[in-house]
């Protein structure tokens, strides 16, 4: 099958390019520089900005793409860049007669007053439903493996203060997913042809709290940190804090941090029947994710929109 994906540099699309072409498809990688992007041999590379209708029309001879944009690096405007770009795309994919789209989000209910982060992925998801395509749209929380913004934050905070002050999302319920298993799924779909138009939900064999995540990551480190939450510390304070003491900046935490109060944990396992994936427990996923396993950004753009992993 011949295959888009965009946000090719990031976190997911630099895995997801290889494994689409091990699995024997054609790929077509949309890049903001090409001059920037080291491809696989084989890939064939389009520049093209989604924020800019009509530059990324040369890369829309498929028949399906994924979706793979987040502008959260951005800056605090990420969610009119992210519903912009989508616009975007939705037009000109079902203009020119995509058949398929895959879009990787984000876990969360609704009713849990989702946070802006959260909501802004939501919001992607209506929109690319509302194209002349078949959408698929597979729904995960933190992503493990080497790159991963969430993950990264978390492994500095684990590794570098041995006493954490936190705000109450520290015992918010999470169900994280390697990489790797993410990758399997966003593969599979385009194999199974049922799981067009529909929406699923992916994530590991462990659902732990972020106080659990960070004493685990840690302790694979050979540290333990204390966690002692506090009911007052903002959101605003603690991407401050976070910006001092790792390196994942001020404007890319806060959205992240405000996301950690809702539970992100998979309720609905129907792709489990559909694709056969071998789920990583989480001490290996983080065991190898701190050995760079999985593979790592072949580039510092993160996608087509300035796109960050989570």
């Amino acid at each position: 099958m011949d295959v888009l994906v965009t946000g090719a540099t990031g976190f997911v699309g630099s895995r997801l390019v290889p494994a689409l072409l091990d699995a024997g498809h054609e790929v077509t990688a949309l890049v903001r520089d090409a001059g920037g992007y080291d491809a696989p041999d084989g890939v064939r590379v389009v520049e093209g900005d989604l924020l800019e209708p009509g530059s990324f029309d040369a890369a829309l001879d498929v028949e399906a793409a994924y979706y793979l944009v987040h502008s959260m690096r951005s800056g605090a405007d990420f969610e009119a860049r992210d519903r912009r770009a989508a616009e975007n795309f939705a037009q000109a994919a079902g203009d020119h007669g995509v058949e398929r789209v895959v879009y990787l989000g984000g876990l969360g209910e609704e009713r849990d007053r989702l946070s802006e982060h959260l909501r802004s992925r939501r919001e992607v998801e209506r929109i690319l439903e509302a194209g002349a395509y078949d959408l698929t749209t597979l729904r995960a929380a933190i992503l493990i493996g080497s790159g991963s913004a969430s993950f990264e934050m978390i492994r500095q905070l684990s590794s570098r203060l041995p006493v954490m002050v936190t705000p109450r999302w520290v015992d918010t319920e999470c169900q994280p997913i390697f990489v790797d298993d993410a990758i399997e799924y966003l593969v599979g779909v385009l194999s199974v042809p049922e799981t067009a138009d529909e929406t699923y939900e992916i994530g590991g064999p462990d659902v732990l709290t972020y106080r659990e995540i960070l004493l685990r990551v840690g302790a694979r480190r050979g540290r333990r940190p204390t966690v002692l939450p506090v009911p007052v510390l903002s959101t605003r304070l603690s991407s401050l804090w976070i910006g001092l003491v790792t390196d994942v900046p001020t404007a890319v935490a806060r959205p992240l941090i405000d996301g950690l109060r809702n539970p992100v944990v998979v309720r609905d396992h129907g792709i489990e029947s559909l694709i056969d994936v071998d789920l990583t427990p989480f001490d290996e996923a983080v065991d190898r994710a701190l050995a760079g396993d999985g593979g790592s950004p072949r580039s510092s753009e993160s996608s087509t929109a300035r796109t960050g992993g989570r």
